[in-house]
């Protein structure tokens, strides 16, 4: 993108309710942008394809046009994409993220006053969750039941590794689940950037590294080593366990103690599951988290329950080191509401939030938070929240008018 006033922005409408929930996000990011600029900014809209939509028109789920144009532009912003369970092709979410090393998905949760949740202090939620994108079960290293890749498979285990702890040998799919230091360096390293860059306190690595001790206890590890190498302002547990064993705790207590009054960011771990337990009871002791890639996709979407769900957690997926970034819907394609209106596009919606506020527009960014919270506060809501809270509706289309008049 040459032009910074005026930004050529390629976008997926996505399938389902994917083309609805775009319409209104489109024109309220439009909106907000002339407003905050007086007209001096415009965003170019580029239509790529992908999707249902790209192979009836190609007979491509995924053309070579699409990737070719995220990356020349480097920002895209899509809706949601089908992807058939248990057969046909691997998801296309999966394949962009891959295809373009978009190793980070960054997902913040945070509560809207006035949307319902499970929770009686929804608001102590808070949090931005960072999760490996490229590696892990989602490389999509497995192999079928029954195929000559398995058998092949397990006779190298169980004649050159001497693994012996395959249970049904004669009836087991195969997959490889890697997680190396690279990648996990690159992800913990954009998870404490942002921690500085936000003036965050805590960052803290969830793993399973208890059971899985060389992939996910690697990636704890190879985090502790490379914050405590790269990062000054920061003071790890790691730290903390190691000045305990050479002088006692009282001294590692002193040292805590001393890192917080400098208000450095403190870096702890957590395992996965005794974190999701964490997450309802103390969700305030968490700022910014680092994970591997399946835990953080439980985690997201535990988290985006506990503030009101999928429908209004936003989600972007970036590469750092190139800039690449894409925009996402969180949630699925909901194809049994297409058409009905009863769509919420807040997902989409705070995504251009994030999208608006990668660029540096900070000031059309806020202007839709501000007009999202004001609706949500008023009870102004689409099917899905009106449905739960027994009030009068608004369309897709007419949530997003009330928006645009909002931002004036």
């Amino acid at each position: 993108m040459t032009d910074t006033l005026n930004p050529v922005i390629p976008y997926i409408e996505g399938d389902g309710i994917g083309p609805e929930i775009w319409q209104a996000t489109q024109s309220v990011v439009d909106a907000a942008v002339a407003s905050a600029y007086q007209r001096e900014r415009k965003i170019k809209w580029l239509e790529i394809l992908a999707g249902e939509k790209a192979f009836k028109q190609t007979g491509n789920w995924l053309p070579d046009e699409t990737i070719a144009a995220i990356k020349e532009h480097k920002i895209a912003i899509k809706g949601p994409l089908t992807t058939p369970i248990g057969e046909g092709f691997r998801s296309l979410n999966v394949t962009l993220r891959q295809e373009l090393d978009l190793y980070a998905c960054v997902r913040p949760v945070r509560y809207f006053e006035g949307v319902p949740s499970p929770l009686k202090e929804p608001e102590k939620t808070d949090m931005t969750i960072f999760r490996e994108n490229t590696e892990d079960v989602y490389a999509g290293i497995e192999f079928a039941k029954d195929s000559p890749e398995v058998k092949k498979l397990l006779d190298f285990l169980t004649d050159e590794l001497a693994v012996t702890k395959v249970r049904f040998p004669a009836t087991s799919a195969l997959g490889i689940k890697p997680i190396s230091e690279e990648g996990s360096e690159r992800l913990i390293s954009a998870a404490m950037d942002y921690a500085i860059e936000q003036g965050k306190t805590r960052v803290t690595i969830i793993h399973k590294g208890n059971i899985m001790k060389f992939t996910e206890g690697g990636f704890k590890n190879w985090g502790y080593e490379l914050i405590e190498k790269k990062y000054p302002q920061a003071f790890t547990m790691n730290q903390y366990k190691k000045i305990t064993a050479e002088s006692g705790s009282d001294k590692a207590e002193q040292a805590l103690s001393e890192a917080k009054k400098a208000a450095k960011i403190i870096v702890d771990d957590v395992i996965a599951d005794n974190f999701l337990q964490q997450i309802l009871l103390y969700p305030e002791k968490y700022q910014v988290v680092a994970t591997t890639n399946l835990n953080g996709d439980y985690i997201s979407d535990a988290l985006a329950a506990q503030v009101g769900g999928i429908g209004i957690s936003p989600g972007a997926n970036i590469n750092y080191q190139t800039g690449h970034a894409i925009f996402e819907a969180t949630h699925g394609t909901a194809p049994d509401i297409a058409g009905k209106g009863w769509a919420n596009p807040c997902s989409l919606l705070l995504s251009a939030v994030m999208m608006l506020d990668h660029l540096g527009w900070f000031e059309a960014s806020q202007k839709i938070m501000q007009a999202v919270e004001q609706a949500l506060l008023e009870k102004k809501m689409t099917h899905d929240f009106a449905q739960m809270l027994a009030i009068d509706e608004l369309s897709t289309t007419a949530f997003a008018e009330f928006l645009i008049n909002s931002i004036g």
